[in-house]
Order: structure tokens, then sequence, then C-alpha cells
């Protein structure tokens, strides 16, 4: 009993610290956002700053438009998280559930999307969307405008789908019972009805743990709403952050304090999916 209590200790010693490593950059953030430059370019370290004040909140969100950069990454993230659940659950149904020529190997085909960095495919996509038929003065053939470049539609429609979404909902309507299926084929029910009445309200784990991922991935996302927007009333709040980068130099307590507003959210989400998020990970796994 002895030995355990010592081992219990020293595993609490060990996760403190793990946990004290990982929230040091976050509290350095925190800290920073409060520190006047100053403070923050002096040649000591000041792990907390020598007052408290609201000041800097308040400058960076009057550098630039805020409220319009929030709506622009909540309508982005939302809109993409909501198709991106209704899509991949599906499909991860169909390759769980139904039986149809060719699904091995469109799912290993799926896979490979896994295996290929965002980079690679970025181009086609954004020529794909450039060239969309009919949308930004294009033509049927997808010239002479600039079809969904600086557009909600262009920033939304790549995101909502994608492999990893497909591969964990596949694994967790894996784990259902085949006697569902087999009860409601009984009672009439076809496979859109089996999936919308069963498997869908079943799904709370699954689809909050890709809602989290989802939401953590598009509403960090930098590189393709730099690539797809080339006005300030498209600018979502990663690329509002570059404002504080000046001729000057950096604005760090600026930067920090508005980079704390912008993960606010995403905390505020985790806590209230935490529970959810661990249940779907474990159980995509099990079999």
């Amino acid at each position: 009993m002895k030995k355990r209590k010592i081992n219990h200790a020293i595993w609490i010693i060990v996760m403190a610290l793990a946990s004290l490593i990982m929230l040091f950059p976050i509290i350095m953030m925190i800290s920073t956002s409060f520190q006047s430059m100053a403070e923050i370019q002096s040649a000591t370290l000041h792990l907390l700053p020598e007052r408290l004040s609201l000041d800097y909140y308040i400058e960076a969100m009057s550098t630039g438009n805020w409220g319009l950069y929030f709506k622009n990454s909540l309508i982005v993230t939302l809109t993409a998280v909501l198709f991106s659940l209704l899509f991949n659950s599906i499909a991860g149904f169909a390759f769980a559930r139904l039986t149809f020529r060719g699904s091995r190997v469109m799912f290993l085909l799926l896979m490979v999307g896994l295996m290929m960095p965002a980079q690679v495919t970025m181009l086609p996509t954004f020529l794909i969307m450039a060239r969309f038929p009919l949308m930004g003065g294009n033509s049927l053939l997808g010239q002479g405008g600039t079809g969904l470049i600086n557009t909600y539609a262009g920033l939304i429609i790549p995101l909502v789908s994608g492999s990893y979404g497909v591969f964990l909902c596949k694994q967790f309507y894996e784990n259902f019972p085949h006697s569902l299926d087999e009860a409601a084929q009984i009672d009439g029910c076809d496979k859109w009805r089996t999936y919308f009445a069963i498997y869908l309200p079943n799904s709370k784990a699954i689809l909050a743990t890709l809602g989290l991922l989802k939401a953590v991935a598009v509403w960090n996302d930098y590189l393709w709403p730099l690539v797809m927007t080339n006005s300030d009333e498209m600018r979502t709040v990663q690329l509002a952050l570059t404002m504080f980068n000046t001729e000057s130099g950096i604005q760090w307590n600026l930067m920090m304090a508005a980079t704390v507003l912008v993960a606010l959210p995403l905390f505020i989400l985790f806590l209230c999916a935490q529970k959810y998020f661990v249940q779907g990970i474990v159980t995509s796994g099990l079999k």
C-alpha cells in the first residue's frame, strides 16, 4: 500500500510538471498581453506584468474591424462544421453498413487523402474555385471572371469533407450491432430512415469529436483564407492578427491580446465538448 501511494505521488508530480510545461506558452501569452513594449523588450524576463489593465485589449480591438473578422470566421467555421458532420457521417455510415461494388477500392482511395498534405492539393483546389462555372462573372466553361474567389462559398466548400472524418465515422458505426439494422428493416425503414432515426441520434460522441476537431482546424486556418481572399471585408481572425506586424516591428502586446480573444471561443467550445471528445476518440477505435 505504501509503495502504491509513493508511485501515485510520483505520477501526480510528473503529470503536474508536464502540464506546466505545456501551459507555460499560454501563460506567457496572457502575461505578454498585459505588458508594455518596454517590459517585453527588456533584457530581464517578466513572468508577470507590472500592472493589470485592459488597455491593450481595447487598443487591439480598435485596430481594424474586428467585429467583421469574427463574423467571417464564425460563418465559415459554423457552416463548414455543420456540412462536414453531415457528409462525413453519411459517408461513414455507407462504408460501414452498406454493401456495394467498389466500396473497398473507394475507401482505399479515400484513405490516400490522409497521406496527402493539404499544400499539395491547395493549388488545384484554388483553380477549381477560380473557374467555378457561372459564378463571379465566369461563363459556363469557367472563364472570364473570378469564380468563388473572395467569397464565403470559396472558403467553405473545400472544407466540408475530409478523409479523417469519414474514417472516424466508419470505425464508430462498425461498433453498432447488426441487430439494429435488422430491426429497422423489419419495421420497414429504408437506409436513409435507418441513418436519420437510429444512427444519427446515437452519434453524439463521434459528432462532437469531429465537430471540435473541425472547428479548431477551420478557425485556426491561416493559409487557405490567405489564398482565397483579397479584401478586408472577407478577412478572418487569423489574417487579422498580421495587422500587428508593422514596418516598425511587431506589436507583441497588442498581438497577444488579440490572440487571447481569438483563442477564447475554442477554449469555451472544448470545455463544453470535452466529455464527448474523449468518448468519441476512444469508441471510434474499438472493434
